[in-house]
């Protein structure tokens, strides 16, 4: 079971947020094996295998989706909306790759890059520069359980091993980034496990390094009412017990539920960024995999792509 965040936290790919990283990947892993798949990970279950046991092995066996429908309908409902939804926010992010390569851009920055596989699966034009930061751990176990596979990244990949609430920027320009150079960044699951001033400074850091031209892609944090929180944390505990599922995080412990988040659209445009927004599920809608959950009413609950480019 996870604890609660404290500001000093550090984990690796087993602890903390280092295990929604590998659930992250599972879902990827599982949407690859899909005949209508929205994406294609090849690397996403070779990380997940080398994990060790856990929740996410519940991914792989179809006949979870169904004991879990016996046990609460309404759960087996979330269960299948979260899948839908990673593969929805991977391909929509993927897409945003590949526009600002299309528009010559050749310097990559993923912010909290976790497992992560776009360095290696992604088809990068020559001269690509991609630098991932993380904690050094969850670094070190993606690189080293890939090159076992003779995995080998297709772009020049730099590893940032440093926690985003220390001074990044220092470690990403040690690493060999050039601010002069368009970058296109990316906060994709990651900004629900920072509180929203650790948010607004994240982006003032990244536009005092982003050159005229650069592009930013993020996935804005959903905001739940407690109560609903208590609520379903209590189910899924109740449920992995009742289908034998090793519970082995408590997600709702790891993230900051900041009702007076800075929504993140205006907020670059204050900082002289053109932003644009799209709702999750209006993506998810058009892409076929919408599912009817109970918070289907709450806007706010759901998160929202945001993409912006600095003129």
């Amino acid at each position: 079971m996870s604890t609660l965040r404290s500001n000093d936290d550090s984990w690796d790919i087993a602890t903390s947020v280092g295990s929604t990283a590998v659930l992250v990947a599972a879902a990827r892993a599982a949407e690859t094996e899909r005949a209508d798949r929205l994406i294609d990970d090849p690397h996403a279950k070779l990380l997940v295998s080398g994990a060790g046991a856990g929740v996410w092995d519940a991914m792989f066996d179809p006949s979870v989706s169904a004991r879990l429908a016996e046990v609460d309908p309404e759960v087996a409902t979330i269960y299948a909306h979260m899948g839908n939804y990673q593969a929805v926010r991977t391909h929509f992010f993927d897409a945003f790759f590949a526009a600002a390569v299309a528009a010559s851009i050749r310097q990559v920055v993923i912010l909290a890059s976790g497992l992560d596989s776009r360095a290696y699966r992604i088809e990068w034009p020559t001269g690509t520069d991609v630098f991932e930061i993380d904690q050094p751990k969850v670094l070190d176990y993606k690189a080293e359980t890939l090159a076992e596979h003779g995995v080998q990244p297709s772009a020049t990949l730099h590893h940032v091993p440093v926690d985003l609430r220390f001074d990044w920027p220092a470690a990403l320009t040690a690493a060999g980034f050039d601010q002069s150079k368009p970058t296109a960044w990316l906060a994709e699951g990651l900004l629900m496990y920072l509180p929203s001033e650790a948010q607004d400074r994240l982006f003032e850091n990244v536009t005092a390094l982003s050159a005229p031209g650069s592009r930013i892609a993020a996935e804005t944090a959903g905001k739940h009412a407690d109560d609903r929180r208590e609520e379903m944390r209590k189910r899924f505990e109740r449920i992995s017990k009742e289908l034998g599922i090793d519970k082995v995080m408590d997600i709702q412990n790891l993230t900051y539920n900041d009702p007076d988040r800075t929504n993140l659209a205006e907020w670059l445009n204050r900082l002289g960024w053109h932003a644009t927004e799209l709702k999750s599920q209006d993506e998810m809608r058009r892409l076929g995999r919408w599912v009817d959950v109970p918070m289907a009413q709450d806007d706010d609950a759901f998160s929202t792509f945001v993409t912006a480019e600095k003129p």
